[in-house]
């Protein structure tokens, strides 16, 4: 029972520090991989794909910090994916923008990911952006995005993701801001080792020819479509220069749901992408898949209530024959229950409306693991499709409330 406890509390420190370092060292060691330089001018002719269902409240932010990205504007082209919508935004393209936004409008909602695969052969230019309706993107993004492209071995390109929080922002919300933080880092890590292992949707860049159409009821469409492109031997390049602006969910409840289907949508792509897992064929890109995704959603959330059980049975086996002052089972079996206890009452004063910022860590890490135990359970009960269920974002209750 002590190797069991020790082996599962191995794993999860892995999952969550110790690859990130194990990844830093290798990359100090290798060094960082060089950039392709060049004199000419790359810009070729790129399409930005907003899938934009039901976002009336947010397109005219979204259409005027596209058409300010520092681009060629005769190169950068604009698709919105307004099908299924009901809120009158294909109208709203058509009166405002006329013939500078192309429009794919229909009347039936097929999901996030049929649109795309349908947006996808309207496409006449060799890259491909796709960005959501509800995110900024900082004006060099489109350019800094492309310029990776330079290098004929990069499939694609996943730009960064930032959560844009305030001193008041839900628990929830400042978890989420700090996860994807450490989510940047990783990424930057993955890159310069060898490739990124899932794009985040907010804002990705493809080449159009690598481009697979994905299974309608995919739920993680950005993750598989980056790496079934590195599966093909292209590198999955990162570029934290290039970053997409949101605001966190709503409310603990908003970010719940969110973070189930997720998980829910982790357990689907580890099936669909089984061969990723064979290391003699893939190398470098298995390595970091089952490291930084696969053990994330599958191993690390397993592993906590098998260690807490297992530290407890110890415990128990400890008061009873352990030398006075030996109690090392004990002591850690105590230090849980204070994490779990601190990230209960994160949880209680969450629910509340009061936040205290020492408790984001213990809360948030609990939260996101019984979250993927309950994506699991989901999965494993085939409660899901590809239509999106949209969760409510701080900006959005902020315009409609006049916040």
């Amino acid at each position: 029972m002590e190797i069991f406890l020790v082996v599962c509390a191995g794993l999860v420190a892995y999952t969550y520090v110790g690859y990130g370092m194990l990844v830093w060292l290798l990359v100090k060691i290798r060094g960082r991989r060089p950039a392709l330089k060049t004199d000419t001018v790359f810009a070729p002719d790129v399409t930005l794909i907003v899938p934009a269902y039901n976002e009336l409240s947010c397109l005219p932010d979204k259409v005027a910090n596209s058409f300010a990205q520092l681009y060629p504007a005769e190169k950068l082209h604009f698709l919105f994916v307004t099908e299924g919508s009901t809120d009158g935004s294909a109208d709203f393209l058509r009166s405002k923008y006329g013939n500078r936004v192309a429009i794919m409008e229909g009347t039936e909602r097929r999901g996030k990911v049929a649109a795309m695969n349908r947006a996808m052969l309207q496409v006449k230019t060799p890259l491909a952006i796709f960005t959501d309706a509800n995110t900024i993107l900082n004006p060099e993004a489109v350019q800094n995005l492309v310029s990776h492209f330079r290098d004929p071995k990069v499939g694609a390109v996943a730009g960064e993701k930032r959560i844009l929080t305030n001193e008041s922002e839900s628990a929830a919300g400042s978890g989420e801001g700090l996860y994807w933080k450490y989510e940047s880092f990783l990424k930057r890590l993955d890159s310069d080792l060898h490739t990124i292992v899932g794009a985040a949707g907010e804002l990705f860049a493809v080449r159009t020819a690598l481009y697979e159409p994905v299974e309608t009821d995919t739920i993680l469409d950005d993750f598989i479509i980056s790496l079934r492109i590195a599966g093909q031997g292209y590198r999955v390049a990162y570029e934290p220069d290039a970053y997409a602006m949101e605001r966190p969910s709503f409310s603990i409840v908003d970010e719940q749901k969110r973070k189930i289907r997720i998980a829910a949508g982790g357990f689907q792509s580890i099936v669909r992408l089984t061969y990723l897992l064979n290391i003699f064929r893939y190398g470098w890109l298995t390595f970091e898949y089952v490291s930084h995704r696969a053990m994330r959603w599958a191993v690390a959330p397993l592993c906590l209530p098998l260690i807490f059980l297992a530290n407890a049975w110890l415990v128990v086996r400890e008061l009873g024959i352990a030398p006075s002052g030996q109690y090392v089972w004990t002591v850690l079996f105590v230090l849980q229950c204070i994490f779990y206890v601190a990230a209960w009452v994160g949880y209680r004063l969450e629910k509340k409306n009061l936040r205290w910022k020492l408790l984001f860590v213990p809360f948030y890490f609990t939260f996101m693991n019984v979250c993927a135990l309950a994506g699991l359970v989901r999965y494993l009960k085939g409660n899901q499709s590809g239509t999106w269920e949209k969760v409510r974002r701080a900006g959005e209750v902020e315009r409609t409330y006049g916040l």
